[in-house]
């Protein structure tokens, strides 16, 4: 369990195929205190941690994973969000966040609005019943507030906006339309809208 509050950005240091994808990820965490087995979110995928050694962890990508992440992440370079899981006691500074992927959506639109910098993201139609202006939606990684919706013949376009702090401790400061990026939807809408299809089928 997270919470979509990022506490360090990594980087994917090597990448090397066997079974499964090993992931190599730099990092400013005191890797003494990460235990093997430990779970930490890249760019809000859950991963479990397999190696470590000081400046660095290693996680496992499964083939489910690289099929429903966003295209491109895990190669060489590629900055990722890192989050700690939540410890009982922790602040809940975002919302809960569970580090599963439902879908990914594209930058279609990224201005300067204010003082923050305003991005909208084109997902498909299943991820449309569960945005909503106001609720909380997980890019990468990152707790964001939805700041407005509007439905498409291509699916939804999801607006947010970045402040500066988020930018500046985030990989989102250095996002370009036409990146794609990791979408989870609000646990709470996720049951809503469970509830809502069960009594339309009684």
């Amino acid at each position: 369990m997270f919470t979509g509050i990022i506490t360090d950005v990594g980087t994917i240091a090597a990448v090397e195929p066997r079974g499964d994808t090993r992931v190599r990820v730099t990092t400013s965490y005191d890797t003494a205190g990460i235990d093997l087995g430990a779970s930490i979110s890249c760019s809000g995928v859950c991963l479990t941690v397999v190696d470590k050694a000081p400046g660095w962890f290693a996680v496992d990508v499964s083939g489910e994973t690289l099929s429903r992440t966003a295209q491109g992440q895990w190669t060489e370079g590629r900055r990722l969000n890192l989050e700690r899981a939540l410890k009982l006691g922790d602040e809940l500074g975002g919302h809960i966040v569970t580090g599963h992927v439902d879908g990914t959506g594209t930058i279609v639109d990224l201005h300067d609005e204010g003082g923050s910098k305003r991005i909208t993201i084109l997902a498909g139609p299943e991820i449309a019943p569960y945005m909503a202006e106001k609720g909380s939606i997980t890019l990468d990684g990152i707790s964001l507030t939805v700041n407005s919706v509007e439905d498409t013949p291509e699916g939804v376009r999801v607006g947010v906006n970045i402040i500066p702090h988020t930018a500046d401790v985030t990989a989102i400061g250095a996002a370009n339309p036409g990146d794609t990026m990791n979408i989870e939807i609000d646990v709470l809408a996720r049951y809503l809208q469970r509830m809502e299809d069960y009594r339309a089928k009684r």
